[in-house]
C-alpha cells in the first residue's frame, strides 16, 4: 500500500517566476472509479506548465492545481472498474495536471504501456507532446504522405516529435530554428530543409522549395502572414501556441484565393472521452513507430523533482534540444 503523503511541487503565491516552484509535503491522491494511481518515476515539462505558473493557463475544472501534464511510472493502485491495468504495470500517461509529484491519479484510459526498450525518462516525454503533434498535424492538419510540413521551433519537444512523425508518415519537412546550431540539429534529426531564421527569412526558402501544405504554428505574431504566403492551395495552418502573440492585423484575401484552412486546438481542456479516443489512436498509429525505431523521444536534460524551479528556468532560456524531464 502506498504511503499516505507525498512530495509535490507547488507554486508559491499561486503564480510567479520559476523560483516560485517549491517542494511541499501533501496528501497522496486516491484513485476513484475508472482511475489508476501512478507512482511517478519521471515527469515531462512542457510550455503549458510555464504558462500556468505565470497565471495564464489555469487547470480545467476538477484538475489538480499541481503542474505536470505527462508522467511515466508504475501503477500503484487501481480504482473500481479498471480492467486493463494492475499494480506494477509500467505506464506513461496524459494528465490534466498533477505530474510534478511522487504520485499522480489519472483516468485509466489515458494511460498507455511504455513501449519496449524505453525507460521511464524517455517514456515520460511522450504523452503531452505526441498527443499534441498527432492530433494537430495528422488529425486536424490532415498531413498526408507526399505533402510538405513546415514546423517552427524545430528543436523544441513539439518540433522534434513533429519532424520525426512527419518523416515516418512519408512527408517532406521544412524546419525553422533561431540559430545555426539549432538548424543543424533539426537537419540531423531528419528535416529535409532546415532554416536559420536569424540568418534568412523563411518565406523565400520555403517558396523556393515549392511551398508547404501544412504549417504547425507555435510562434504566432508576424509569422502568421508569412505562413499564409508560403502555403500552397488548399493548405492548412494549424495553431498550437502563440509565443509572439495571438492578436494581429491580417490580410485574409490570400486565404480566400488559395482556399486555405486556418485552424488549431488545445489538448488539456478536452473531455475525458475525447482524450481516451486520442490515446487509442496514438497507441495504434505512433506506438509501432517507436517500437520500430522510426520515432524516438529526445531528452535534452533531466532534473530531480525538487529542482523543478531550475528545470523551468533552463527550459525558459530556450537552449534545449528536445524535452526536459523531472526525475522522481
Amino acid at each position: 500500500m502506498p504511503v499516505e503523503t507525498m512530495t509535490a511541487i507547488r507554486i508559491h503565491g499561486g503564480k510567479g517566476p520559476a523560483s516560485a516552484l517549491q517542494p511541499h509535503t501533501i496528501g497522496r491522491p486516491q484513485p476513484g472509479p475508472g482511475e489508476i494511481l501512478i507512482a511517478v518515476k519521471a515527469a515531462g515539462i512542457n510550455r503549458p506548465d510555464i504558462a500556468q505558473r505565470n497565471g495564464h493557463y489555469p487547470p480545467p475544472p476538477g484538475a489538480p492545481e499541481i503542474l505536470g501534464l505527462e508522467v511515466a511510472g508504475e501503477v500503484a493502485m487501481v480504482g473500481a472498474g479498471v480492467s486493463r491495468w494492475k499494480s506494477g504495470d509500467k505506464v506513461t500517461a496524459l494528465l490534466g495536471g498533477g505530474g510534478y509529484a511522487q504520485y499522480a491519479v489519472v483516468d485509466a484510459r489515458h494511460a498507455l504501456p511504455i513501449p519496449v526498450k524505453l525507460d521511464f525518462i524517455h517514456a515520460s516525454a511522450l504523452p503531452e507532446t505526441v498527443f499534441t503533434v498527432f492530433s494537430n498535424m495528422v488529425e486536424i492538419g490532415g498531413l498526408r504522405a507526399g505533402e510538405t510540413l513546415l514546423i517552427h521551433g524545430a528543436t523544441s519537444g513539439i518540433g522534434v516529435a513533429a519532424i520525426q512523425l512527419a518523416k515516418a508518415r512519408g512527408a517532406k519537412v521544412i524546419a525553422t530554428s533561431r540559430t545555426a546550431a539549432k538548424a543543424a540539429q533539426a537537419k540531423a534529426l531528419g528535416a529535409d530543409i532546415s532554416i536559420d531564421v536569424s540568418a534568412e527569412d523563411f518565406v523565400g526558402a520555403v517558396k523556393a522549395a515549392g511551398g508547404t501544405d501544412v504549417v504547425l504554428e507555435m510562434v504566432g505574431g508576424d509569422y502568421v502572414a508569412k505562413d499564409i504566403a508560403v502555403l500552397n492551395p488548399f493548405g492548412r495552418l494549424v495553431f498550437i501556441a502563440f509565443k509572439a502573440g495571438a492578436k494581429l492585423a491580417l490580410d485574409l484575401l490570400p486565404v480566400q484565393r488559395k482556399r486555405l484552412v486556418l485552424t488549431g486546438s488545445t489538448l488539456r481542456p478536452r473531455d475525458a472521452d475525447e482524450k481516451a479516443r486520442l490515446a487509442a489512436a496514438v497507441e495504434k498509429e505512433v506506438w509501432p513507430l517507436i517500437v520500430s525505431g522510426a520515432f524516438r523521444p529526445v531528452i535534452d536534460r533531466t532534473f530531480p523533482l525538487e529542482q523543478a524551479a531550475e528545470a523551468h528556468a533552463y527550459l525558459e532560456a530556450g537552449n534545449h534540444f528536445g524535452k526536459v524531464v523531472l526525475t522522481v
